[in-house]
């Protein structure tokens, strides 16, 4: 006995003919699908180029407004008349302080500049004197003093005695700046000024500038408070350190 094998319905309906426009009606088909999906790879393609392109723009206010750290001048100008010997109350709490930043920010020298040719040169050279007295008095060495004289002819009386020191600082530049217009934008992105006032004032209270550089190195214990804490613990009393106050009757 024969087994028939039976032919799928669309074969047997469809003459040779049929056939092979049914082939080419497939193949457009199968050529219109290919078409379609090269086209979706390639937008997606330029859609992660378009995207990288776009994320590459920096929008952070760190980079736009960054923390520099660079050698700055501070100054100070003590003025002094012509009549002068000494140096006002208000003057030497000034000096006071600008010495104590000089020992904190400082490892150089500073100078006291004396101004010559003017009016008020003797009285600058008495007043110069004392202001060296302070400074000494205050902690600074006399080889980390310098004094040295400029000339001040065209400033009459008026030429005051500076003081200077270089020292490192942080500071940020270029605050202030707008150039675009807000108003006309339609990107969601941050202002070009954005951040830099923040920025501006931590590198202000940043009493170390080299903090930004990196950690500083661990300091060694309290050896005294350390035993003190010790004994404590091994007779069982509180280790909290307690601040007693007496009260007169």
């Amino acid at each position: 006995m024969k087994t028939m094998t039976r032919k799928p319905l669309l074969s047997r309906i469809l003459s040779p003919a049929a056939r092979t426009r049914n082939s080419g009606v497939s193949s457009l088909v199968l050529a219109g699908i290919l078409i379609s999906t090269g086209s979706l790879i390639t937008g997606c393609a330029n859609y992660s180029k378009r995207h990288y392109t776009v994320g590459s723009v920096p929008d952070d206010y760190r980079t736009r407004h960054p923390i520099v750290i660079s050698e700055q001048e501070e100054t100070m100008d003590v003025p002094v008349a012509s009549g002068s010997y000494d140096l006002p109350l208000a003057t030497k709490s000034s000096i006071t302080g600008f010495a104590n930043e000089f020992r904190k920010s400082a490892s150089g020298t500073i100078r006291v500049m004396i101004p010559s040719g003017s009016s008020n040169e003797g009285a600058a050279q008495k007043v110069a004197t004392k202001i060296v007295r302070m400074l000494k008095k205050n902690g600074i060495p006399r080889r980390r003093i310098v004094t040295a004289p400029y000339f001040a002819g065209q400033n009459g009386a008026a030429a005051p005695i500076r003081l200077a020191y270089a020292s490192i600082k942080a500071n940020v530049k270029g605050c202030g700046q707008w150039p675009d217009d807000l108003t006309n934008s339609s990107e969601n992105r941050q202002y070009h000024n954005f951040g830099c006032a923040s920025q501006n004032n931590l590198a202000a209270i940043i009493a170390n500038p080299s903090d930004l550089l990196g950690p500083r190195g661990t300091t060694s214990t309290d050896a005294g408070r350390r035993g003190t804490v010790l004994d404590k613990y091994r007779q069982g009393e509180d280790t909290a350190t307690v601040f007693q106050t007496t009260t007169t009757p």
